[in-house]
């Protein structure tokens, strides 16, 4: 041997290459209304800027070898895919265990009120990295039980395939705190539109990318 380049990552044999890619933007929350509801929880659709966050994320990722699309029981995630979908000519397949945070008392579009607000219950979720904080909501570890059984549910069908998984912020954020091991909410605040990678094998979590949002303008 004469010579030895730096390492170029590839997935282990037999993982999984998930695209984890957060919703497009919705609707906005309004004073006295509430969003309609699925199985209690929030179901906006998408913003106009978040169809065009959709349509920006089918061109991006068109050429990918991507074998499946997964969305969740929300329509916010199932109109994002719908692009990329129809570029692929793939049906998105349900995966409900990686629906959004539960948000309890708050879910249907209070919650963004409280937290623009700041509101004291936020503000100690923050603090402790504790969901569980707000009346009537899902608890940290209870997200991230369902959501590690989603994406290892997942991982399994696709051995040595690329898959788009579209879900929401706050799945996002727990996909990769599990994968590394930190709180939390220490990956809160992925982009609408965004794409974060994570490598799947086994038992065992790759973060190969965070809140990628290159071809979102803006």
């Amino acid at each position: 041997m004469k010579e030895a380049r730096q390492h170029r990552f590839t997935p282990p044999k037999g993982a999984a290459d998930l695209l984890l890619i957060r919703h497009g933007e919705t609707q906005a929350a309004v004073r006295g209304e509430s969003f309609p509801l699925v199985d209690g929880q929030g179901d906006p659709v998408l913003h106009r800027d978040g169809e065009e966050q959709a349509v920006a994320l089918g061109e991006r990722l068109k050429t990918e070898p991507i074998r499946a699309i997964y969305v969740t029981n929300m329509q916010r995630t199932q109109q994002t895919a719908a692009p990329l979908a129809r570029h692929l000519g793939l049906v998105p397949q349900v995966e409900r265990d990686l629906r959004e945070v539960f948000l309890g008392d708050w879910d249907g579009g209070e919650f963004r009120f409280r937290a623009a607000s700041n509101d004291p219950a936020i503000l100690r979720a923050r603090a402790k990295h504790e969901w569980g904080e707000l009346p009537g909501a899902e608890t940290t570890a209870q997200l991230h039980a369902r959501v590690r059984t989603g994406l290892m549910r997942i991982a399994a069908a696709h051995p040595d395939e690329m898959v788009a998984v579209v879900v929401h912020g706050g799945v996002v954020g727990a996909a990769l705190a599990i994968a590394t091991g930190a709180r939390g909410f220490a990956f809160s605040g992925a982009a609408n539109g965004s794409i974060s990678r994570l490598v799947v094998q086994g038992d065992q979590m790759i973060v190969r990318g965070f809140n990628d949002v290159s071809h979102l303008s803006g």
